[in-house]
């Protein structure tokens, strides 16, 4: 789709569903991090070095990470619903 500012939008699909943004914890000591993987290429390396780095510089506990089915789709609903369940803090990275 394109928009007003002539930039296309490359994924496949809209989502109907707002997300306020949850508060920010002030650390991450304890947490529990998920990590959602949009499949583009190296986004698993990339992921999985700032897993190790959150759980050895900032106390993180745990990290779980999420893979999307393609890069142009959204996280399927039950996805984020469960990462929503099970996470503290969550970040979508990406690939190159």
């Amino acid at each position: 789709m394109v928009n007003n500012l002539g930039f296309v939008d490359p994924t496949a699909a809209k989502s109907t569903r707002t997300f306020k943004p949850a508060a920010r914890p002030a650390d991450l000591v304890g947490k529990v991090v998920g990590l959602l993987d949009n499949r583009k290429e190296q986004a698993n390396v990339i992921l999985q070095t700032l897993g190790d780095a959150l759980r050895e510089r900032y106390g993180v506990a745990r990290v779980v990470i999420r893979c999307k089915d393609h890069h142009s789709k959204l996280a399927p609903d039950a996805m984020l619903d469960e990462m929503a369940r099970e996470v503290d803090v969550a970040i979508a990275g990406l690939g190159g």
